[in-house]
């Protein structure tokens, strides 16, 4: 009896749309849930080499909650490539710039660092706000 491998081609037609509500919601054990569905980890069909995961629409993203004092003091780091160039920023000021970063930063950070993972994070949609354009898809509500 061999193990199942889930294939590409027919995870196209039960892929399934996800809302999550991030409002009051701590980052990371959101992000942590949500990048798990994305991965399809959920799933008893879960394949390591295939994109096996669902859709998911996070809203309210701007009144997501940081534990602690990590609002003011987490920093965001990047470099430029060049000599001297690198910038920082605290998730407060990131926050301000946009509301959707800090949340899209920790789930594509628990994702894999491939294709795949580039291909898994095509199907997360993030909002600031409570409305999303999505409702054709009739996604189902995601406890956290």
């Amino acid at each position: 009896m061999g193990s199942y491998q889930a294939k590409p081609m027919e995870m196209e037609t039960t892929r399934k749309w996800y809302v999550v509500d991030a409002n009051g919601k701590t980052l990371g054990r959101l992000a942590a849930r949500v990048a798990s569905v994305l991965r399809g980890k959920h799933k008893p069909i879960f394949t390591p080499n295939v994109d096996t995961g669902d859709h998911v629409v996070v809203i309210n993203a701007g009144k997501i909650h940081l534990t602690g004092g990590k609002f003011k003091t987490k920093t965001y780091k990047q470099h430029t490539g060049y000599p001297g160039g690198l910038k920082s920023a605290t998730a407060e000021h990131v926050h301000k710039k946009d509301p959707t970063a800090l949340v899209e930063t920790a789930i594509k950070g628990m994702l894999p660092k491939n294709p795949l993972g580039k291909q898994m994070a095509r199907k997360l949609k993030i909002y600031a706000g409570a409305e999303h354009p999505h409702t054709a898809q009739h996604p189902e509500s995601l406890a956290i």
